[in-house]
């Protein structure tokens, strides 16, 4: 599946189907044979505390905290396949927190993304010999590390430059744990155009639904983009994004936008 251009390999450990997997060697044989972002494994969770659980891994092999895009593909194939309840109230559990999301129509999902942890408006990081000021945000906790940087249009056009600085920039020491990196320019109102450079990946990626979650809490907080509603134009598609604002403080994060079932594979 896909949701924005941003790719997933599915598959479910319901029933004890993966038990003595080595998870992270099947994660690295499935994504590049279908050349996705990352493997979604289902997992089961208590009745009480959600639908069913996510094990979110990138592509590299490393378990990551959660994925916005991921989240809204999961959903959509949680209520496919019978194992959402409501529609409306999907929930999901995964390893940054409770996930919630509900069905717009066949192809569109809302997901709420996790609640930040850490904002951080004006954070300086080096990279190739250059200051840039940052913004650092951490979605759920542990927390999904983003850097949003502003970016004039014409330099997104440069990719190669680009990736150069998301590469030195996501593992600056500035954030402890790396970062995904999004480089962003507002080209409307309640509009701008970006791209991330995502770890674990270790490079752009189609879309990224927690970095527009980072980037509309980080641009709306900072000021450059008015009221509580961004869209965002990523490579893979266009994700919107509204929010509740408390000061300082952001929170019900909610991302929209499309998924996609691209095939289904026996491996």
């Amino acid at each position: 599946m896909h949701g924005a251009g941003n790719s997933f390999v599915l598959t479910e450990n319901l029933h004890g189907e993966l038990q003595g997997e080595d998870l992270s060697g099947l994660v690295l044989r499935l994504c590049a044979h279908s050349e996705t972002d990352g493997m979604i494994v289902i997992v089961p969770a208590a009745a009480d505390a959600a639908d069913f659980g996510m094990l979110f891994y990138n592509a590299d092999g490393s378990l990551g905290e959660m994925c916005g895009n991921g989240a809204r593909c999961i959903a959509r194939y949680g209520v496919e396949h019978g194992l959402a309840r409501d529609p409306e109230q999907i929930r999901i559990l995964a390893t940054a927190g409770l996930v919630t999301a509900r069905r717009i129509d066949g192809e569109r999902y809302e997901v709420r993304l996790n609640d930040p942890s850490v904002i951080d408006l004006h954070r300086p990081a080096e990279a190739l010999g250059r200051m840039f000021d940052c913004a650092y945000v951490e979605l759920g906790d542990p927390g999904i590390p983003h850097a949003v940087v502003e970016t004039p249009e014409t330099e997104l056009e440069e990719l190669d430059t680009l990736r150069e600085r998301g590469r030195a920039l996501r593992r600056s020491p500035a954030f402890p744990r790396g970062a995904n990196v999004s480089f962003v320019c507002r080209t409307g109102q309640a509009r701008v155009r970006a791209i991330t450079f995502e770890r674990g990946v270790e490079d752009f990626t189609l879309a990224c639904g927690t970095g527009c979650g980072s980037i509309a809490a980080s641009l709306i907080l900072r000021g450059t983009i008015p009221g509580d509603r961004l869209t965002i134009d990523m490579p893979g598609g266009q994700l919107s994004v509204r929010l509740r604002r408390e000061g300082q403080c952001v929170h019900d994060i909610l991302l929209t936008g499309p998924t996609a079932v691209v095939e289904e594979i026996e491996y």
